[in-house]
């Protein structure tokens, strides 16, 4: 069941959204060699704390982390550890912050150092698909425009889209419905109504679009061993477009 959201819940969202987006934009500055995804890690609960709110994925289901650090060629949920990163390497920083009872999530995918022109270029499409399918977001259209807009521009150029984790509703759980696939036909699946708050959060591959399972059962990774990016956002449909809630233009400082 989607569970649609008053304009007064969006803004508490917003809220979580802008402290998300706040962290991300300190992130950015610290991404460098030398410095590890636990280090990261640590930063982002105590600042959570300082602004009285929680990472929400830290105990749910048992995992352990307030974020989710994936390197190279790790797709998603990756663990963060005391490996310091190393120039050319890319880390996706996911995490959902509580603010209130409200959730918002958000991952972002960095450049450490000096990456290659190819991993830079998976990066730029990455990003950018992510932005083609918050375009599609209005009310009227359905989750398959959002889906086929990613799939088509990523695929047009030479990279593949994961099958296997899709965009999620949120509000005051991590997970729930509808599902947003990044791959699929223009015209189908649910039909967007004003209220809806879901993420959009495409993970791309430079290689094959199939992962494998770490034995941490957390952790998914290219199945050729090359390099995958994620970006992602959580987003409100409005009778005036698609609000991006954890938009790092609009964040706290």
């Amino acid at each position: 069941m989607i569970i649609i959201k008053t304009e007064q819940e969006i803004e508490m969202m917003k809220e979580a959204g802008k402290l998300l987006a706040s962290v991300h934009k300190e992130i950015a500055k610290m991404i460098r060699p030398g410095i590890s995804t636990y280090e990261i890690d640590q930063f982002v609960e105590e600042y959570l704390k300082k602004h009285n709110a929680t990472a929400e994925q830290k105990g749910y289901m048992g995992y352990e982390y307030a974020t989710c650090a994936s390197i190279n060629d790790e797709i998603c949920h990756g663990f963060p550890r005391r490996e310091p990163l190393k120039d050319g390497d890319i880390v996706g920083i996911d995490m959902v912050v509580n603010l209130d009872g409200w959730l918002a999530d958000s991952a972002w995918t960095y450049g450490v150092g000096n990456i290659s022109q190819e991993a830079q270029r998976l990066l730029d499409v990455t990003k950018k698909s992510l932005y083609l399918g918050i375009e599609q977001s209005v009310i009227g259209n359905r989750i398959g425009d959002i889906s086929h807009a990613i799939q088509s521009y990523v695929e047009a150029e030479g990279f593949s889209v994961v099958r296997d984790f899709v965009g999620h509703g949120i509000g005051k759980n991590i997970h729930e419905d509808p599902q947003v696939p990044h791959f699929g036909r223009p015209g189908r699946g649910q039909r967007l109504i004003e209220g809806m708050v879901f993420t959009i959060e495409p993970m791309i591959n430079i290689g094959e679009y199939g992962c494998t399972m770490d034995d941490n059962k957390w952790t998914a990774r290219t199945i050729d061993g090359q390099l995958s990016a994620q970006y992602e956002h959580t987003i409100a449909i409005t009778k005036d477009g698609p609000i991006i809630l954890t938009d790092q233009e609009d964040s706290q400082e």
